[in-house]
């Protein structure tokens, strides 16, 4: 079949390039319509779920309102994980779904599931639970700084919800929060020796405020002529307004607002502060902090948002700045545009290396148009099934760059042998062409099936390297075509039969050199295969060895990548007060920004301190992000009463909960002190641990409280209710809204609190007063007792449960394996009612090891069955096969020598090795079956003439295969760190497997014709 389709090529050569212009057409269109991304998708479809209750406690948001929503919501079908947080007024529910399902699908379910939940909510939550298409682990794609040195940050923040309402409406985005917003607000702050010198109190102060800001309708005059609208000056709009505000009579005389209390302009939330450092200077600033949907594109959508900066720019004032702090999808383009040069370089490389071999120009350009012509028809196929030219559908193109030109050299040099006997091109062309036809139909068939198990994984691994296993199946199918066609016709136009041939010096001397080789090679076989035994043995032993490497090298998950960015997360008391908190932060900040590594940075402080650390470009300065964490690390956690975890943020985030560390550790139970307290021990177990670093527990107990406590009996005597008790400590203390001011654009809050210098402490309470029902003011301290103690923070769930989640990073010099082993040792002694489970990253890491091993073996047993139906043999595919312990073996040295860890992006590496180092057994095996066949050759003759017949080709396929590893394997370029492990696997596999094959498969040969005689002599007895 194949030798007819070859000679139809031969002989209608129009029709053959017709065919290959089309597919070079329709790559070329292909190639200009696929998307550019990071990665295949393999964003978990997440939706966060928010419900507040002003006031309430973690424990009654945690029972009323958290457990209530995940009753409902467990019933909903491809949740993957479900946490929840309650803090104070405030639950946020993290689903996260398997990556089959359809996030509008799922968002749908939600809805429905929310509104199932309302009549059995608080009947006094402000509004019903509301959700979002994001995750909340997720680092943001871009934040953008608005800094000036004269406009109010008020007024710079009304920009800020201006341009974040802008971007909002953008396809992808899933949300724009703003960092250190300081919206406008009116606070007043109330004396209260003022308000009891008045007989006020603070419930009269808001209604009268309330009471004097209105803006209603008011209608409209309507006379015969004209109409007239009715507008009052009901509203107030600044604080010098408020001021005169008559909140009461006494004694025929006003008293104003400006009497009991101190009117500002002020913000909103004082105690959400953002500064933007470089190395020049700190300014105060407000950041856009913009999320991407999950599933949507980094770079198509951070483009929709750079095209509407010369908007915002005209916009601002001269005195404003605005600043990309931060933009992933420039790291994710020069990542792209690193692996699109190599895959050129591997492009050249190769066909260098093809004419150092062939020596001959024409004969040279004959396999090289196989390179373009299988990249280009990739494409192709790429762009009909929705593919994106990414940095793992790159690789794989330029992997594939070393093998899809074996079959076109497997070709053109038989063709040349041909040719060499004296034949004409022609038929030198149609000979060469049905010779090895079905070899390069079955290198290309078992190549391609090594890929099939991977078609099958499921997850973010079976998402991640679909696209992978399917780009180079599709190119080596492609490049089967094209030797198979467009290959032999050339030959047989283009190639000078042997008399036309006049050979240089440069050939003569690189021919002299190659014969030298092969006639090394020569002797050594022979002496090789006089010693099987020992041979043997020695492969055995490598067998052996090979079995113990994959168990001590040290294993990894998705290697770490430089992207010139570092998040830094901080842990301190829980009671600690903002204006604390601020102060540490800044400590922290002067240290980062004094690093040289470090360009500019953003530092955010609410309720947690966090930073945003842009570094240098790679090119600029002389450490990689985990040299720089690695320096700062000491240097910030020197600093007294915080702690500072820092993170290379992973390629692909994995899980939806929030945490300070790369990797997780789940406890779960239903006894909450058991939980809590076995908690606390293991955080403490695992900080002892020489691998671990960053711990931390999202256990938040120790909270200072003071607890009030009200004398009901005494209070009912003096006509206090405790609600007015309670109302009456909020108007003080609760920054309660008492009015909104309604601006054409936005609306703003009046805020009413307490004086600062009675915010202090516990006995600044002995300045409330209550009114009570017979209208005298009554001193707090009379009905309430109140003693200091400690609660919680926040309560956390897992799928709902009560949970504890440890946060951990691991040393450098540490695998990820050597942790997770250690943690499951340290967790093995667990008492009765706690399970531990890995989450994010580390729970990945876990089900990738049981299910890396399973996908090697079933690779093997692929490759074994396609070649053993080829073959129509049992023997010969074991025969092809013995040059895989080899690979193992070279590959995993390789990456213990250059201290590289086994990731997935190695495992498939050496997944890949499976495919690649067969085919020299292939076009050995295969030639000498022929030659026993139509030569009558036994079986040594016949192995021995094939392996000097097919030396070249070995050679050049080999180095072919070199050329395409290599650059992948020095980890050239943005993002080539990640890329190295599976560079280095490759190169050391086939660097020690190919040697070895040359030798041992011969060897194993002879030793399986000998098992095929002496079995088929038992089963068929020669008659004496």
């Amino acid at each position: 079949m194949t030798g007819g389709l070859s000679d139809l090529c031969i002989r209608r050569p129009v029709m053959t390039v017709l065919v290959m212009v089309s597919i070079m057409l329709s790559g070329l269109i292909g190639y200009r319509l696929l998307p550019v991304a990071d990665l295949p998708n393999v964003d978990f479809p997440t939706i966060l779920v928010t419900a507040s209750l002003p006031g309430a406690s973690p424990e009654t948001m945690a029972s009323t309102v958290a457990t209530i929503l995940e009753k409902e919501f467990s019933a909903i079908a491809g949740i993957d994980s479900m946490n929840s947080v309650s803090s104070t007024g405030r639950v946020q529910i993290t689903i996260q779904f398997s990556l089959e399902r359809d996030i509008d699908a799922a968002a749908q379910d939600i809805q429905t599931a929310i509104a199932r939940t309302v009549s059995r909510l608080p009947d006094d939550m402000p509004s019903p639970p509301s959700f979002r298409k994001i995750n909340p682990a997720a680092i943001p794609i871009m934040f953008i700084a608005l800094t000036s040195p004269s406009v109010p940050m008020s007024v710079l923040d009304q920009y800020a919800q201006t341009m974040s309402e802008r971007i909002s409406m953008l396809s992808g985005i899933s949300q724009v929060s703003i960092r250190g917003t300081k919206k406008y607000a009116v606070r007043v702050q109330l004396d209260p020796k003022a308000l009891q010198a008045f007989d006020l109190d603070a419930d009269q102060v808001a209604a009268e405020i309330n009471a004097q800001n209105v803006n209603i309708p008011m209608g409209q005059l309507s006379g015969p002529q004209r109409t007239l609208t009715l507008k009052a000056d009901g509203q107030l709009d600044a604080a010098g307004q408020y001021r005169r505000i008559v909140v009461a009579v006494r004694d025929g005389r006003a008293i104003r607002l400006e009497q009991v209390a101190t009117v500002l302009d002020g913000v909103a939330n004082d105690k959400d502060g953002a500064w933007m450092y470089t190395a020049a200077d700190r300014a105060n600033a407000i950041f856009l902090a913009i999320q991407k949907q999950p599933g949507s594109n980094t770079l198509q959508v951070a483009e929709r948002v750079k095209d509407l900066f010369p908007a915002f720019r005209a916009n601002l004032p001269e005195a404003v700045r605005m600043t990309l702090l931060r933009d992933a999808s420039k790291s994710i383009k020069a990542s792209v545009d690193d692996v699109q040069f190599t895959l050129l370089l591997t492009l050249i490389l190769v066909v260098l290396v093809i004419f150092l071999f062939i020596r001959n120009l024409s004969s040279t350009i004959i396999p090289s148009l196989s390179l373009p012509m299988s990249i280009f028809g990739t494409f192709a196929v790429m762009y009909l099934l929705d593919y994106s030219l990414d940095n793992i559908s790159l690789m794989a193109l330029t992997l594939s760059v070393g093998f899809v030109v074996d079959d076109a050299i497997v070709m053109l040099e038989n063709i040349v042998r041909h040719l060499e006997m004296g034949k004409n091109r022609m038929q030198a062309a149609l000979d060469g062409a049905r010779e090895v036809g079905f070899t390069i139909v079955s290198m290309t068939v078992s190549l391609a099936a090594i890929f099939i198990p991977l078609l099958f994984l499921g997850g973010i691994l079976g998402r991640l390297f679909r696209e992978f296993s399917v780009t180079i199946a599709v190119a080596v199918v492609v490049s089967c075509i094209i030797s198979l066609t467009l290959t032999p016709m050339l030959g047989s136009r283009f190639l000078r039969e042997q008399q036309q041939v006049r050979h240089g010096r440069f050939y003569q001397t690189t021919e002299r050199m190659y014969l030298g080789s092969l006639a090394i090679y020569d002797r050594s076989l022979r002496f090789v295969l006089r010693h099987r035994l020992a041979t043997m043995v020695l492969s055995l032993a490598i067998l052996v060895a090979t079995i113990q490497l994959f168990r001590v090298v040290p294993k990894g998950f998705i290697p770490s990548e430089d992207r010139d960015f570092i998040s830094i997360s901080t842990q301190t008391a829980q009671d600690i007060s903002w204006e604390s908190l601020v102060t540490h932060m800044q400590e922290l900040a002067e240290i980062v920004r004094r690093d040289p590594n470090v360009e500019r940075f953003m530092m955010s402080v609410d309720d947690n301190g966090t930073m945003m650390v842009t570094l240098k470009p790679r090119a600029e300065r002389e450490l990689s992000v985990d040299e720089v964490i690695a320096d700062l690390r000491p240097q910030l956690n020197a600093v007294p009463g915080i702690r500072a975890m820092l993170v290379n943020p992973p390629p692909i985030n994995i899980g939806g909960r929030r945490a300070r560390s790369l990797y997780q550790l789940t406890l779960q139970g239903t006894d909450t002190n058991q939980l809590y307290r076995t908690g606390e021990e293991l955080e403490q177990r695992m900080r002892q641990l020489p691998g671990l670093t960053d711990v931390s527990s999202d256990l938040q107990l120790k909270n200072s409280e003071l607890q009030i406590e009200i004398d009901r009996d005494r209070a009912l005597l003096l006509g206090v209710s405790p609600r007015r008790i309670e109302s009456s400590l909020y108007n003080f203390y609760g920054d309660r809204s008492v009015s909104t001011i309604y601006a054409p654009n936005d609306q703003y809050d009046v805020i009413m609190e307490i004086q600062p210098q009675y915010q202090d402490d516990a006995d600044d309470l002995a300045s409330i007063h209550v009114r009570s029902d017979q209208g005298a003011l009554v001193p707090l301290t009379s009905v309430v007792t109140m003693r200091p103690g400690l609660g919680p923070l926040s309560i956390n769930h897992s799928g709902q449960l009560p949970a504890v989640t440890l946060s951990f990073n691991v040393r450098p010099g540490v695998s990820l394996g050597e942790a997770v082993g250690s943690l499951e040792t340290l967790t093995a002694t667990l008492p009765d009612g706690i399970q531990s489970t890995f989450q994010g990253s580390a729970k990945q890491f876990q089900e990738s090891q049981a299910a890396m091993g399973w996908l090697l073996l079933l690779s093997i047993v692929v490759i074994y069955i396609v070649l053993g139906i080829l073959y129509e043999s049992f023997i010969h595919p074991l025969t092809i096969l013995t040059a895989l312990p080899f690979a193992g073996f070279g590959a995993l040295v390789t990456l213990l020598l250059f201290d590289t860890e086994l990731t997935i992006y190695a495992f498939v590496g050496i997944i890949m090795l499976v495919g690649l180092v067969k085919k020299n057994g292939i076009m050995m095996i295969d030639f000498a079956i022929e030659a026993r066949a139509k030569e009558g050759k036994n079986a040594e003759e016949a192995i021995l003439a094939a392996c000097l017949i097919r030396f070249r080709p070995i050679m050049m396929t080999t180095m072919s295969a070199l050329m395409a590893g290599i650059p992948i394997a020095i980890g050239f370029g943005a993002g080539g760190e990640s890329r190295q492990p599976l560079g280095l696997a490759v190169v050391g596999g086939l660097l020690f497997s190919q040697t070895l094959t040359l030798y041992v498969t011969p060897v194993f040969y002879l030793y399986m014709e000998e098992l095929q005689q002496w079995s088929r002599g038992r089963i068929h007895p020669v008659a004496e």
